[in-house]
């Protein structure tokens, strides 16, 4: 009977671990920090490695080099970015669970746009406001 009892126990730690995809370096940090908790004073979070979890929201389509984690609240999320081909989110990853550790950052989001604009043969004035994303390090998704 214990033998039959380890033998499920086995199989079913195999099974789950068979369910997680890890992408980039082993995760390292224990405790996690809410998406949410992040964006209600990113300021404090920037330069800083954090461990986020939740629900992906959208991924980069192209080359799988982003994905949006949700926040607790409805339409929050922070954006994932990864160097190009170092790691490359599955695109059908919308919807699942994922853990993600990495650094929190603030992107210029006027020359973001700005780059964006030169390569649609367009420029627009825009505002610059703080956006501030995670440069992604290691993720796990469930």
């Amino acid at each position: 009977m214990k033998k039959l009892i380890v033998l499920v126990l086995l199989l079913a730690v195999a099974f789950v671990k068979a369910e997680e995809e890890k992408f980039g370096k082993a995760i390292t940090l224990k405790e996690k920090t809410s998406v949410s908790t992040i964006l209600s004073d990113p300021s404090v979070y920037d330069g800083k490695e954090v461990l986020v979890e939740g629900t992906i929201v959208d991924v980069c389509q192209e080359m799988g080099c982003w994905l949006d984690v949700a926040g607790a609240k409805e339409g929050e999320k922070i954006r994932v970015k990864v160097t190009d081909g170092e790691i490359v989110f599955p695109k059908d990853g919308k919807g699942k669970a994922v853990l993600v550790e990495g650094v929190v950052y603030k992107v210029d989001t006027k020359a973001a746009m700005e780059h964006k604009d030169k390569k649609e043969g367009e420029h627009d004035e825009c505002e610059t406001t703080a956006v501030y994303q995670i440069k992604g390090l290691g993720a796990v998704i469930k």
